[in-house]
């Protein structure tokens, strides 16, 4: 039998859902948890994927396109409810469970929204383990599950249903996530609970409930393990280093970001030059030129005043901050996970 999510469960989750995101808008965090917070009810039925019957109808919920315009634009509060209705309407049968596609801040607490608002259980795991910036780049399609159909839900009431061959669905979703006023909700890539178990990160949910109770170390969210690099001082933050030049694999659109970079200098030991190279993300990181770490793995950057993940477009020169390495799922270190996110995936030749 699952465990139930309660309020204190839901602030647990949305304070370990931070403790590694990048990219989370403050006022559209708050605005997420607000939301949860007022549909959860009693709460809702945490399970491990393998609890429900293996036949049973999984879909994941994520939101999809800027975290700052979902701060902007305001919800109606239906849209994970009518993504799902909609995929359901399609597939011909009703879900009786959702998961994450990730569990990053806002993306923690969507699919928990989604749960209560169809009152069916939310199972322990997602699709990354960490976060990708493409809807193709999880677990999921190295399982070989297809994000389409997929169904997507604006704040203005749209509804939109995609159907196309997996490789292709951020191509097409991009531009009508950006027509909706910038963020949607999507349910995507639906299975079957047996398929699920074989393809999920697992138990990461629980993961971050645990690392969002009070005293407890940031490595609680790390389940591969998470090492520091160095303490280090922003130097300057620079634009494209040419990186952006390989397109990457032809499966992958290209990114929606500009590369950039950001120079640093040790605090303390050798005082090595750090470079970090950045695509939506930190890809990779240099020390006097050598390769320390790449993606797969998750390459943050932790302010050491507040303890809070430093965004790549927040850094600024003279913030001090301890670089440190998450480190992925082992399914994204195999030659199919490199491929899919790992240097070549955000175009460094590497």
């Amino acid at each position: 039998m699952g465990r139930l999510i309660d309020r204190g469960g839901l602030d647990r989750l949305s304070a370990g859902s931070r403790v590694f995101a990048t990219g989370a808008a403050e006022s559209s965090y708050n605005l997420a948890l607000d939301w949860a917070r007022s549909v959860l009810g009693r709460g809702v039925e945490l399970v491990r994927a393998d609890e429900p019957a293996p036949e049973t109808r999984c879909v994941a919920v994520s939101l999809v396109g800027s975290t700052t315009a979902l701060g902007e634009q305001l919800p109606a509060g239906d849209e994970p409810e009518r993504a799902v209705r909609a995929l359901e309407r399609r597939l011909g049968e009703r879900a009786g469970a959702v998961v994450g596609l990730n569990l990053a801040a806002e993306n923690a607490l969507i699919p928990l929204i989604a749960a209560a608002a169809l009152g069916v259980p939310l199972v322990d795991g997602d699709g990354t383990g960490r976060v990708f910036p493409l809807v193709e780049q999880t677990t999921y399609t190295l399982g070989g599950i297809s994000p389409a159909p997929l169904a997507l839900a604006g704040g203005s009431g749209e509804l939109v249903l995609l159907e196309t061959a997996a490789g292709r669905v951020e191509e097409l979703l991009r531009p009508v996530v950006l027509s909706v006023g910038g963020w949607a909700v999507a349910a995507c890539y639906p299975m079957t609970a047996g398929e699920l178990t074989r393809v999920l990160v697992p138990e990461t949910v629980s993961l971050l409930m645990r690392a969002g109770e009070p005293g407890v170390p940031r490595s609680a969210a790390a389940p591969y393990g998470v090492r520091t690099l160095c303490r280090a001082r922003i130097m300057s933050v620079e634009g494209s280093t040419g990186h952006g030049a390989d397109p990457g694999p032809p499966a992958l659109p290209s990114l929606p970001s500009l590369p950039s970079s950001i120079v640093l200098r040790e605090s303390e030991g050798l005082g090595r030059l750090v470079r970090l190279e950045a695509h939506n993300e930190i890809v990779l990181a240099l020390a006097d030129g050598a390769v320390v770490a790449t993606v797969p793995d998750q390459i943050c950057m932790i302010s050491t005043g507040d303890g809070m993940v430093v965004d790549v477009d927040k850094a600024e020169p003279g913030l001090e901050v301890d670089i440190m390495v998450v480190s992925a799922a082992p399914v994204w270190h195999t030659e199919r996970g490199l491929a899919l996110g790992g240097p070549r995936a955000f175009g460094l030749p590497l």
